[in-house]
């Protein structure tokens, strides 16, 4: 073997397909997991790695939804940056979606400019996301074609000019060209009516934002994905789901067979709007952080298998986006900076709600790698790559947003008390060093 873990506590692949905790020695062979055996077993490896008693040895986190920004605004975010920050937090994948870059991935020749552009920069893995716009329906396969690994549509304004929304009957159009090769479509669903009603003068009240950002508008806009969906056929993915109402909508259509799938993020299930300050723009996302009582519904809809994944929605930018100055959450930039503290924050709160290692690893991991058909990642298990981390579950932290490798020190999570540290990142069976010589590899759809 290249390496071989020795590891008292571990979370694997289980004889029947779920994430156990065991102990093992896990054996790496050209970058693959060869071998599971018991952790005294007799593996001759040239390197060897014990495990303390307080860590867990896990698979390398796959976060499908992460905004990179590189190449057009790069002050906001990187490829250096977000991949460094992602290594440090234990995140071996990332997915970068099509916007708020310059030019935005809707086409081949766009993706062609990503991935110069990310290629000599990754720390770890990158795979990109392509845009569903209007008037792009013909570069949709193409792109397929080239490797991304779905769709991204807005159904009401992104946030930047260069990614307009899909009308219905362009979502339609979309939906029918990507069932035709069998494709993903991944929705930002906020119904851009019942927004346009709700809109107020902004101002520093969080109460004032969270109305102008009604369940109503999720609610209302997945229902009409599914729909759509049921019409043509065409797989979907809800995107960052932060009404729990809508929650038994996306119940009731699996069972009826719609294909469909649904993510929440960390910060819908950390924070609750009674608990932000006015003023405290650092909360500021799109859809937005809702009640306490809202967020335990999100908990029960990821408790019962509803809710797929857990994934970041880092949508980093400048301090002064921010607008600090007078705290407008109208004025201010909406998205929170997250990627290097996900597992921390998701750990935190699970653990708290009488969740496992195993839980996390199955919503951050297993699930976000089945989402994008990544069968080479996501687990401990023979054959996958080693993408692996090592975690010790029970060391806590206080978040300081300038001691983050983010670009920008902004987050939500500043000054927040969290559990577990990622003591150590491994890619393909080789220690990532986050100042080191990047890497990672370019991913395309397998």
């Amino acid at each position: 073997m290249d390496v071989v873990f020795r590891a008292p506590r571990a979370i694997v692949t289980g004889p029947d397909g779920r994430q156990v905790e065991t102990s093992c020695a896990v054996g790496v062979v050209d970058g693959r997991i060869a071998v599971i055996g018991g952790i005294d077993d007799v593996i001759d490896a040239t390197t060897v790695v014990d495990l303390a008693d307080d860590e867990v040895l896990l698979p390398g986190l796959v976060d499908t939804h992460v905004h990179v920004n590189e190449p057009g605004r790069t002050e906001w975010e990187g490829f250096a940056s977000a991949t460094a920050a992602a290594a440090a937090g234990g995140v071996t994948t990332v997915i970068d979606m099509p916007l708020n870059s310059i030019p935005s991935t809707v086409s081949t020749e766009a993706l062609a400019v990503k991935r110069d552009v990310a290629g000599p920069q990754a720390r770890v893995n990158v795979g990109f996301w392509g845009g569903a716009v209007p008037g792009n329906v013909g570069d949709l396969r193409p792109m397929h074609d080239a490797g991304v690994f779905g769709f991204k549509c807005f159904l009401l304004h992104s946030g930047v000019d260069e990614f307009p929304p899909l009308s219905p009957v362009e979502l339609e159009a979309a939906m029918v060209e990507i069932a035709s090769f069998d494709g993903l479509l991944i929705v930002h669903a906020e119904d851009s009516r019942i927004i346009a009603e709700s809109e107020n003068d902004g101002g520093r009240e969080y109460a004032d934002f969270l109305a102008s950002r009604p369940r109503a508008a999720e609610n209302t806009a997945i229902a009409d994905v599914i729909a759509a969906s049921t019409r043509t056929g065409c797989r979907v993915h809800i995107l960052h789901l932060s009404s729990a109402e809508a929650v038994p909508l996306v119940a009731e259509a699996k069972r009826a067979g719609v294909r469909i799938t649904a993510e929440t993020c960390p910060h819908y299930l950390s924070f609750a709007a009674e608990e932000i300050s006015d003023g405290a723009t650092q909360f500021k996302c799109c859809p937005p952080i809702r009640e306490a009582g809202n967020r335990d519904a999100l908990w029960q809809g990821l408790s019962d298998g509803v809710i797929d994944t857990v994934v970041t929605d880092h949508s980093p930018c400048t301090a002064e986006l921010k607008r600090f100055d007078i705290g407008d959450f109208g004025a201010a930039w909406g998205g929170i900076a997250s990627l290097q503290v996900s597992l921390s924050a998701v750990w935190s709160e699970a653990r708290r709600r009488g969740h496992g290692l195993a839980d996390v690893v199955t919503w951050m991991a297993v699930a976000t790698s089945a989402q994008v058909g990544l069968t080479s990642k996501g687990s401990v298990e023979v054959g996958r790559d080693a993408d692996l981390i090592v975690f010790a579950p029970d060391q806590d932290f206080v978040v300081h947003a300038a001691e983050l490798r983010h670009k920008n020190p902004v987050t939500a999570y500043d000054d927040r008390r969290l559990s577990g540290v990622v003591r150590s990142t491994w890619l393909a069976g080789v220690r990532v060093d986050p100042d080191g010589d990047p890497q990672g590899v370019l991913l395309d759809r397998e």
